[in-house]
């Protein structure tokens, strides 16, 4: 799942437009990159934390010519998974149904109107992409015939 199928998936699930679900995860990876390189620890209780680990500068060896290397000190970032996720993913818990959110009164009406307003609109733009699809068709049709006719003159075909 990339990030477009999540923030697709959250949207579903909550009343609240795509385009808020894709700023609030972007918050949210923003702010937990900037605490990592802090040094601070992000805790997501029953998902995970995220933490930086620092590696000491050390001695390595070149597998093809068996020289040894010196490696610098670095930082890199670190996820350990929460008790509930690793239960849910080894199937010792059950995962959560992720049905999507009934729309309330007030939501529907209020799209109601506005499905309203545009139902014309997409009425008129509907009309005009089915007479080019038909158009594209037929076109795709008449040269497949000629494609076909064309293949039985030459003998075309499957050999007995």
């Amino acid at each position: 799942m990339n990030r477009k199928e999540l923030v697709d998936a959250i949207q579903k699930h909550t009343l609240v437009a795509r385009t808020d679900v894709d700023k609030v995860l972007g918050s949210l990876i923003q702010h937990t990159q900037v605490a990592v390189k802090k040094g601070d620890r992000v805790s997501l209780v029953g998902f995970g934390t995220f933490e930086r680990q620092d590696r000491k500068a050390r001695t390595a060896r070149n597998p093809r010519s068996g020289a040894p290397v010196k490696v610098k000190a670095t930082k890199v970032p670190r996820f350990r998974a929460g008790q509930g996720f690793k239960d849910v993913v080894s199937g010792r818990a059950t995962a959560p149904k992720l049905t999507p959110v009934k729309a309330t009164a007030k939501a529907s009406t209020a799209k109601a109107g506005a499905s309203r307003a545009s139902a014309s609109k997409a009425s008129t733009s509907r009309a005009g992409a089915t007479r080019a699809a038909a158009s594209r068709n037929s076109a795709a049709k008449s040269t497949v015939k000629a494609a076909g006719s064309r293949g039985k003159a030459k003998g075309g075909g499957r050999k007995k």
